[in-house]
């Protein structure tokens, strides 16, 4: 049996299971590619490192893609058609934890004033005042780029400054207050929206009045970050990303609160609440991403917190009720 045949056997099997395996089928497709017309049986440990070891193969992909040849190997070997598994030894892995990219002001003005020049060819489907607009929302509200994305002209409330987010998966609905500088940049934007032509239910959309598609996103927020210039430096494996304007509207709200020597055992809960997050937790780890030279004030700011709870505290909780 060839080692294209295996592969072809194998794939079918775990179609047949319900699997769609088209990225594995790949991968093994392009390892029989690789290794050539040879002998499932006479396959070796050499040829699979030189495949595993290609250019531009992350670490994660090199784990990846080993667990899916383990797998591959052991069904053969449990078959009898191969007598040991011919796989190099497994590289050592050092799991680092993701650490989101906090921009700067510097950053975030590259950002807004680089759209223009991003979106000017005819085929981006995002005009550049959407786009920009759009960032603006992102880093103002602490929104998921999904919330923004699926906001309606309707969740504005430009006479009570404020703005209804939908609840989707764990998220919570809220309405949440807006400042005026937002509330400016929103109103203007709907304005230019209503006399573009035929309006969109959603507050963002295409050129086409449809709204917003993650593909359409992400491509466009990579080719508006090269324009800008803005990128880390720090040795991360992600480069900065669209969902990081979120890490640092909380960062930056907490820096200032922090400048102001604001309590933040009674600011924090509040952010959660705005940020439609269920727990205060997830909101103390931005305590760690502020800035070092913060940190002695941030010690005297929010001390250890004692037993009783911050949702007992009747006080705080009507404070959460008015936002």
């Amino acid at each position: 049996m060839t080692l294209l045949e295996a592969v072809q056997i194998f794939v079918e099997r775990k179609k047949s299971e319900g699997l769609s395996y088209g990225k594995s089928e790949k991968d093994l497709l392009s390892l029989s590619s690789h290794v050539g017309k040879f002998s499932l049986a006479r396959v070796t440990a050499r040829q699979i490192a030189a495949f595993l070891d290609g250019p531009k193969t992350s670490p994660f992909t090199w784990e990846k893609k080993y667990g899916l040849l383990r797998a591959f190997f052991d069904f053969w070997l449990a078959r009898g058609e191969i007598e040991t598994l011919p796989l190099p030894a497994k590289r050592r892995t050092s799991h680092r934890a993701f650490i989101p990219y906090i921009y700067t002001y510097s950053d975030i003005r590259a950002l807004l004033k680089a759209t223009r020049i991003s979106q000017k060819q005819e085929y981006c489907r995002i005009d550049a005042r959407t786009l920009r607009t759009f960032l603006i929302f992102l880093y103002g509200t602490g929104s998921l780029v999904g919330e923004a994305m699926r906001l309606q002209v309707e969740d504005l409330d430009l006479k009570k400054s404020s703005l209804t987010i939908r609840a989707h998966l764990n998220n919570r609905s809220r309405t949440v207050p807006i400042g005026p500088d937002l509330k400016k940049t929103l109103g203007e934007y709907l304005e230019w929206r209503f006399s573009q032509g035929p309006s969109s239910i959603y507050f963002f959309a295409n050129k086409d009045g449809e709204c917003l598609s993650t593909s359409t996103l992400s491509t466009t927020f990579l080719r508006l970050r090269r324009h800008s210039g803005v990128e880390r430096c720090d040795g991360a494996r992600y480069q900065p990303r669209m969902h990081d304007l979120r890490h640092t509207f909380a960062v930056h709200r907490i820096t200032g609160w922090i400048r102001h020597r604001a309590d933040l055992n009674r600011m924090l809960p509040a952010l959660a609440a705005y940020m439609g997050q269920a727990g205060i937790g997830s909101t103390e780890r931005y305590l760690s991403l502020t800035p070092e030279r913060f940190r002695t004030q941030l010690d005297k700011l929010s001390p250890m917190r004692r037993k009783k709870r911050w949702r007992d505290d009747k006080a705080l909780m009507k404070f959460l009720a008015e936002l």
